[in-house]
Parts: structure tokens; sequence; C-alpha cells
């Protein structure tokens, strides 16, 4: 169980990016967080797992206060945390295995792995993880070499090292086409179904609709809406985009 409560985030040039958020993820929920651009949804999960420090409330997960743990706990609790990013967030010039293998970077030696030297199992862990996600075959490429929706499955296998419990999503399909954004959400749609719990920022209506079993809705850092993806109705959906996306919009829903 994740629970976020009043969770606040404000930059240091003053911009307010959350405010007083807060919400709970049951374990094995697909959650999507929905809101225009710049309404939080980032901030959000960066906070989560502390690539960014929230200004103000508590984050829990599984009765661990996330906020509150030292650098030693939260490398621990990031072990369960795998994070996917809407830029791939690859090392370009690595082949695909090594930028894969740095998954494991929280259960190995570090000076080995920054030398490159990483145990037999490890990499047949990596190449069983491409495997899953259909590129195996691209493992000792350059991940430069390798298209964005074949770059997003190096950034899920690399998730997958971790063996998480939770991941999250940073609007993992913006940049792609809708084949192919359909293709990632299977990916972590079948490891939502076996157990993984999965939050997921999205742009898209049709793709909430498809994949989420519950949205909570950002609007400029404050939370607007939680509940099923079928209740977001022409209402909703204005007072979540505006007047100005309703119109163009409206014909998702």
């Amino acid at each position: 169980m994740l629970r976020v409560e009043h969770l606040t985030k404000i930059y240091p040039n003053g911009t307010v990016a959350l405010k007083d958020v807060s919400f709970e993820v049951p374990d094995g929920e697909f959650l999507v967080v929905i809101g225009l651009s710049g309404s939080g949804k980032s901030t959000l999960l960066r906070c989560i797992n502390r690539l960014i420090e929230p200004t103000e409330g508590k984050i829990y997960w599984n009765d661990v206060d996330i906020t509150a743990a030292s650098p030693a706990q939260l490398r621990q609790i990031r072990r369960q945390i795998g994070m996917i990013f809407q830029q791939f967030n690859l090392v370009r010039r690595s082949k695909v295995i090594t930028n894969v293998l740095a998954g494991r970077l929280g259960y190995v030696n570090p000076w080995l792995s920054l030398l490159g030297i990483w145990p037999a199992e490890e990499r047949r862990r990596a190449l069983a993880a491409l495997e899953r996600v259909g590129i195996a075959d691209k493992a000792y490429e350059r991940a430069d070499a390798l298209s964005g929706g074949q770059q997003q499955r190096v950034g899920i296998a690399r998730a997958l090292m971790q063996e998480p419990r939770l991941i999250l999503a940073d609007e993992p399909v913006a940049s792609l086409d809708p084949v192919l954004a359909h293709s990632i959400l299977q990916y972590l749609e079948e490891l939502n179904k076996e157990g993984v719990t999965v939050i997921c920022s999205l742009h898209f209506l049709d793709l909430v609709h498809r994949y989420a079993t519950r949205v909570i809705a950002l609007k400029q850092g404050v939370k607007v809406f939680e509940g099923k993806p079928q209740e977001i109705d022409r209402q909703r959906f204005k007072e979540i985009y505006g007047e100005e996306a309703q119109e163009v919009r409206a014909a998702s829903l």
C-alpha cells in the first residue's frame, strides 16, 4: 500500500507544483495520473521515490515513511520501486545490456559495476528481461541505434531488473505513435496482472480508459478528481482540462 498524505512541493523559484495532495494506492492497482502539462504529474511521481524532495507532507510505502528515510533506508526502498521515464533516460552510447544491468546497481558491488564487471547471473537476468520485452537480439547494440519504442522497452527491462513491487511510469508513451504506445502499456499491464502496482501518468483519455483501474487528475498542482476512468464524463473533463481543451478532446470520451 502506498499512502500520500498532504503532499506539497514548492520549487525555489516559488512555483507551487503540488498543493496538499492526498491519496492511497492499494497493492496491485494500475493508477493513472492525468492533467495538462505543468499540472504536477511528473513532480508527483518523482516525489514518491524522492528524486525530488517534497516541501511538506508524508509518503508511506508499506507503512515506511519514505519522506523520513535515511540514505541507506532510501536505497532499500528504491530497490522495490522501478522508474520508467518519458525520454527513456538511457546512456545512449552504451550497449543495451549495460543500460539494463544498471537496474541492478542497488544489488551488486558498486566498484565492480563501475568497471563493467557483472556476475554471470546478472547478465543472464538482463538477457531474460530483454527477451521478455522482445528485444533480446538488440542486447549488444548501442542504445542510440534503437528506435524510440525499442528504447522505451530497454527502460522497462531496466526496471524489471529491480524485481520491483511498484513501477512509476512518467508519461512513458508521450513520444511514441499510437501503436507503439499500446505495445508499451501492454507490457505494463502484463506486469500489473502479475501483482506489480503501477502508477502511470498519461495524456490521452483513450489510453486511460483502456488501461487504468483508477484515475487521479491534477490541475495546477491540486487533485481535482479521483475515481474510476468511466466516471470522467464531459463535466469532469471540463473541470480537469478547462474550456478550451474540452472542445479539442471531448471526442475521446
